[in-house]
């Protein structure tokens, strides 16, 4: 039971680090005058071989009633098709830094969904695990956190806290999903359905041909679906099913921490002595919150 707890642990952090060098690729893929769906459409056409080959070798672990299929639907056009939208849709008008500050807030509305709509327990442990980290985010993005004015970052900021409700709500859903599918055939599903949703929209709008850009762009296309969102995808899935979805949301805290890493290496974005300390804060409150529930366990 430890060493599976630990391999969850192992396969949450594993999975928010790779996931979280997304906004670092979406933002040196904007360099390139690329819009946020036809981006997304490269993410998702360079991901979807993988999923799909996936789907075809593995099948669901239940025999699954319609209603499971109308649940996967929904999840897989709100968890990767429109969360993923608003966040390349927000990063337009703000820093990458600046998009995972407000993206966290995501485990908590894990929490309240859990609570409000599985009548799921908010503990004292996740309580004071979100709290800590959260306190770690607030002083590593203490610089950013000035009333801005301008119209383009307000209107970044309610994109990306769509971005975190929606996302929020694939979380709190899948984590009774998952069982039923397997974790390994839910994240097929539920990405080829994100795929034909954003293919769909694309499609919808033409906006620009997807043959127009520079070569570069089909890069970091074809890097942020492999590194960013392949390999993380199944990281979280079976992390979800070790740890459930409220304790897996609570490592969430890592991803600005990484972000901030990435964006400073690769985007030039400032890297503080207060950054580096709220980094020290987040590691810390995963510990403390980790390490007690290990007592209690004990006890």
């Amino acid at each position: 039971m430890k060493q599976t707890k630990t391999l969850g642990i192992i396969l949450a952090i594993c999975g928010i680090l790779l996931f979280s060098s997304k906004a670092v690729m979406v933002k040196l893929a904007y360099q390139y005058d690329i819009d946020s769906i036809s981006l997304l459409l490269l993410r998702m056409l360079f991901a979807f071989p993988f999923y799909l080959v996936v789907s075809i070798v593995k099948r669901p672990k239940e025999k699954l009633q319609s209603n499971d299929y109308l649940w996967l639907l929904g999840l897989g056009m709100v968890g990767y098709y429109l969360a993923s939208y608003f966040d390349f849709l927000g990063l337009q008008y703000i820093k990458a830094s600046l998009e995972r500050l407000i993206l966290f807030i995501y485990p908590t509305l894990v929490l309240l969904l859990s609570y409000i709509f599985l009548g799921k327990t908010i503990t004292k442990k996740q309580a004071l695990g979100v709290i800590v980290t959260y306190i770690g985010v607030v002083i590593i993005f203490s610089n950013e956190l000035v009333i801005n004015q301008e119209d383009r970052v307000l209107y970044g900021a309610v994109l990306i806290f769509l971005s975190a409700l929606t996302y929020a709500s694939y979380l709190t859903g899948s984590g009774w999903l998952i069982p039923k599918f397997g974790a390994t055939v839910f994240t097929s599903y539920a990405m080829m359905i994100s795929c034909a949703c954003v293919v769909m929209h694309y499609i919808y709008t033409k906006e620009v041909s997807i043959l127009s850009f520079p070569a570069e762009v089909y890069w970091i296309g074809l890097a942020m679906a492999f590194f960013a969102t392949v390999i993380p995808s199944y990281l979280i899935s079976y992390a979800i099913k070790i740890l459930g979805a409220n304790n897996f949301s609570i490592f969430g805290s890592l991803g600005p921490v990484s972000t901030i890493v990435l964006a400073y290496i690769f985007l030039d974005e400032n890297l503080t002595v207060i950054q580096l300390l709220g980094s020290v804060v987040v590691i810390s409150g995963i510990f403390i919150a980790e390490k007690r529930k290990k007592k209690a366990t004990a006890g």
